[in-house]
């Protein structure tokens, strides 16, 4: 088994032992989350589960909160506090957000899976997370465990059968012969709600992973110009949110009709596979499912996930 797999495979003891930080509390003004990659996508889902319970939030990516604050919010919005996110807590673009933001008066939280990083000692709070130790460079054990610290932040109450859903979703995704996608070149990942953060991630992990040519969309949006490159080549990923599984799945029949082949988590499709957890809980138990599925295609395309191109561990840049 090599790197990726076991950090895929063997996240859930980690799930298990993860201390989540206690739920926040609605402030007067604006959480602003960042995060670059991965942590951006966590952000987004992290911001949607905020929204939806009662705390104003706003993911913004690192680099951009640096330079254009007033671009994402305008003066006089109220008190801002940063949640920022990064797995090995060196990320420069997060470290410099973080530290921007002290210099503009703001409160800040560091989520990291490295404890003692550069981000934990510049955050006014650090939440440091234990990750599966042979974790390679493309993120799958701290993605889902940073995820799940963003989610019980939001007010959702993480229960002990997490990790066990997960799981079980991840090993029916296993059980799909990769011959069933194996030949299609063009992945579109659709997910509405905190669902479309996880959507993102997705075809970030399968884009790193395969080197494939992956997008990903809200649900409604697709039909909105994307879909016009829909054929037999394309297969979609749909994450089913129970708030809206009849529009999504008379989406996916419109795909089907155009030659897609379809994975439905949650729903309807060429393989449709349960999903157990309720509201925006269902896109963290896919994740780790989503995580293997761009491991699998990329064996079956004879691609290393563990030396993905052109990418390192960290991001870390020069700076003046």
């Amino acid at each position: 088994m090599n790197p990726t797999l076991e950090g895929i495979f063997g996240q859930f003891q980690y799930w298990r032992a993860a201390q989540m930080p206690a739920p926040l509390v609605p402030m007067n003004g604006t959480r602003v989350i960042v995060g670059c990659g991965t942590s951006y996508n966590l952000a987004l889902a992290v911001t949607a589960a905020m929204n939806a319970n009662g705390l104003r939030a706003i993911a913004v990516p690192a680099g951009e909160w640096i330079v254009r604050p007033q671009a994402y919010l305008a003066k006089g919005s109220g008190d801002v506090e940063v949640i920022a996110l990064s797995r090995s807590g060196e990320t420069t673009e997060t470290v410099q957000a973080v530290l921007a933001s002290h210099a503009r008066g703001q409160k800040t939280i560091g989520v990291t899976c490295a404890p003692n990083s550069a981000l934990s000692g510049a955050a006014s709070i650090a939440v440091e997370l234990e990750t599966h130790p042979s974790e390679g460079i493309v993120m799958t054990s701290s993605a889902s465990l940073m995820l799940l610290a963003g989610y019980a932040m939001a007010g959702l109450k993480i229960d002990d059968a997490m990790a066990g859903r997960a799981e079980e979703t991840m090993l029916a995704l296993d059980a799909v012969p990769a011959d069933a996608y194996a030949r299609r070149t063009h992945f579109v990942f659709l997910g509405g709600g905190a669902n479309y953060g996880v959507a993102l991630e997705g075809a970030l992990k399968l884009q790193e992973m395969a080197i494939c040519y992956t997008q990903a969309f809200h649900p409604g949006e697709y039909r909105h110009g994307p879909i016009s490159l829909v054929d037999e080549r394309t297969a979609v990923v749909m994450l089913y949110h129970a708030d809206t599984r009849a529009d999504e799945t008379a989406l996916v029949k419109e795909l089907q009709a155009k030659g897609a082949w379809v994975l439905g988590l949650g729903g309807a499709g060429d393989i449709s596979l349960d999903v157990t957890s309720a509201g925006d809980f269902s896109g963290v138990e896919c994740l780790p499912a989503l995580q293997l599925l761009g491991e699998r295609y990329a064996a079956a395309q004879g691609i290393d996930t563990t030396t993905p191109r052109h990418l390192t561990k960290v991001v870390m840049l020069e700076t003046q």
